[in-house]
């Protein structure tokens, strides 16, 4: 395939393949431990060839995120996005290379509610390889690569994703009870039924309110009382509630194309507030 300068252009799923073999080679340099998740790291049986996804995945042991952050930039690796404006969870930070797109450094994974460090450990435990670019990277079991995508599945379409239907609505007793069984020891229970459209089983449950807003599309405000709600501690909360009047300047800046001026930042400090009242007269009319 070439582009219109008549260079050719290297096909996502090498450029996503290469870019994984990279990001392992800089994992292992600094003695980092990495489970490749996600994309073309899931094993065919979980899901159907073809399906790549559009970045590289990766879970990091806890302790070694600032290790790999070294490596990564040292490398080429630039950030994108961080932890704390990626997303309503915190867990990814985002970065992007010249030559291999986008990867996301995930430091836990949003539903599973177990310590991180905790977590990691067990999935680590039962990890197996997968080889990308010729170089063996380490992969979760099936098992456990099946609730990783149900539990995406909560905020990507919940019930009607092809992945839920494929792995749960359309699945074996047998194979369903294993994956409850890991529910269970990962402590996932409420981003797994809010995946299957039961997150109501879970009124007055910590985390909730944040699970209802990302699965049912409950808008930026219930997102954000979700995400203090869900906070472990009282600092927590407190610094989440002086963050949320805060422009996302990283957002700001990838939804313009460049860096923002101090005008268009003040301008969009008095528009958020702005739409989050309309969309509490919208929810009020429904």
């Amino acid at each position: 395939m070439e582009t219109a300068h008549g260079v050719t252009a290297v096909p996502l799923s090498v450029r996503l393949h290469l870019g994984r073999a990279a990001v392992q080679v800089a994992a292992q340099r600094c003695g980092a431990d990495i489970l490749h998740i996600k994309g073309d790291a899931v094993d065919r049986d979980i899901r159907p060839a073809g399906r790549w996804g559009s970045d590289v995945d990766i879970l990091v042991r806890p302790r070694d995120v600032a290790t790999l952050h070294r490596a990564l930039t040292d490398a080429g690796w630039t950030v994108y996005s961080r932890f704390a404006t990626g997303s309503p969870f915190g867990h990814a930070q985002t970065y992007t290379h010249d030559h291999f797109g986008y990867l996301d450094v995930h430091r836990f994974f949003p539903g599973i509610e177990r310590t991180p460090s905790t977590a990691f450990d067990y999935l680590w435990a039962s990890r197996s390889t997968k080889d990308f670019g010729g170089i063996p990277c380490p992969i979760p079991s099936p098992d456990h690569q099946a609730v990783i995508l149900i539990l995406n599945a909560a905020r990507n379409g919940g019930s009607t994703s092809a992945d839920m239907r494929r792995l749960w609505t359309d699945a074996d007793d047998q194979s369903r009870a294993r994956l409850r069984r890991q529910v269970d020891i990962l402590e996932a229970h409420v981003a797994f039924d809010a995946s299957r459209g039961e997150i109501e089983r879970h009124r007055g449950a910590r985390t909730y309110r944040m699970w209802r807003a990302v699965s049912t599309g409950g808008g930026r405000l219930a997102e954000w009382w979700g995400r203090v709600v869900a906070a472990r501690s009282i600092r927590q909360k407190i610094r989440l509630v002086l963050r949320a009047p805060l422009v996302n300047t990283e957002h700001l800046a990838h939804r313009l194309g460049r860096a923002p001026t101090a005008r268009e930042v003040f301008v969009e400090f008095f528009a958020r507030p702005a739409r989050g009242v309309a969309e509490l007269r919208g929810r009020s009319r429904r």
